[in-house]
This record gives structure tokens, C-alpha cells and sequence, in this order.
């Protein structure tokens, strides 16, 4: 019978896993691609925002630490054929949680501010702070609004990609 993963989401979003768990990887970097990783660590040196993490001899991206610059200096120097895919937007997309200031009254719009694709925008709304709304298709899955949520009210969630049927 199958084993089930149990993973916080802090810990998912740190890339900390358990075996099959949900691991955060780079840019370009697929769970098959990861597999001709020897956990060399030039990725880890490369970033120029610190995000990369070795985990289990793989890469893993903390997203607490800052954001993803799709720079592709980790892909440059890895001697490996671990970045095969795309490199310019994640799997997934921020989520915006319940426990966010703006939602319960507090005016707070630094995940806005630290957005670079402008994902993140905030409607007015009578008698209260500004509400977030998220763009998923503006939304790169960098990761910037992550480090700077003073409430850590936001997530990542993957994205349903359309399949295309032969």
C-alpha cells in the first residue's frame, strides 16, 4: 500500500521533504531532470539571491530567504543535464491566504510592492483596507511576495496546465 506524505506548507515552501514530498525546484530543473544532479553545490554558489538549498544532495528553493530572478546563473554552471525545462515561470503560483492583513483589516501591501511582474494588485473596497487580487497569469511563481509577508499569508500552489490531447 502506498505511503502518504504528510508536508507542512512551511516546510514545502522551504523545500524541506520528505521522500516524494513537494520540493520547490529551481527554474528549468524537472523531478526527472533532478535525478542527474550528484549534488555538487555550483547551483547553491551561482544564486545570486541565496534561495538555492541542498536537500538530500538536490537542489531545493527557500523562498523565505527572496525571490527567483530567472537569472539562470544556476543552469550555467551546472555540469549536469538537470535544467531542462522551462526557465522563465515556476509550476505554480502565489496564493494569498485568509490570515493576510489587508483580509482582516490591517492596511499592509508589501507583497504588491515586492511583485516584479505587477501579479499582485489591490481593489478598493468600501469601509476597509485595499483587497489583494491575484493575476495567475501574470504571476511567475518567483516568490518575492513570500519573503516580505509580514504574516506569512502566502503560499504557493500548483498550477493546472492544460493538456494537449493527441
Amino acid at each position: 500500500m502506498g505511503e502518504g506524505v504528510e508536508i507542512s506548507r512551511r516546510n514545502f515552501l522551504r523545500g524541506s521533504h520528505k521522500p516524494g514530498g513537494g520540493r520547490v525546484s529551481p527554474p528549468g530543473a524537472t523531478t526527472e531532470s533532478l535525478e542527474a544532479c550528484t549534488g555538487c553545490g555550483r547551483c547553491v554558489d551561482a544564486c545570486p539571491t541565496h534561495i538555492i538549498r541542498l536537500i538530500a544532495d538536490r537542489p531545493a528553493l527557500d523562498f523565505f530567504v527572496a525571490e527567483c530572478t530567472f537569472c539562470g546563473q544556476c543552469a550555467e554552471l551546472c555540469p549536469e543535464p538537470v535544467f531542462t525545462g522551462q526557465s522563465r515561470q515556476f509550476p505554480h503560483v502565489a496564493m494569498i491566504g485568509e490570515s493576510c492583513l489587508a483580509r482582516n483589516r490591517t492596511d499592509c501591501q508589501a507583497c504588491r510592492d515586492a511583485c516584479p511582474t505587477e501579479a499582485i494588485r489591490f481593489r478598493p473596497r468600501a469601509g476597509g483596507p485595499f483587497l489583494p487580487e491575484l493575476s495567475e497569469d501574470a504571476c511567475t511563481g518567483c516568490g518575492a511576495c513570500l519573503s516580505v509577508c509580514p504574516v506569512a499569508a502566502i503560499g504557493i500552489r500548483e498550477t493546472e496546465r492544460e493538456r494537449v490531447h493527441v
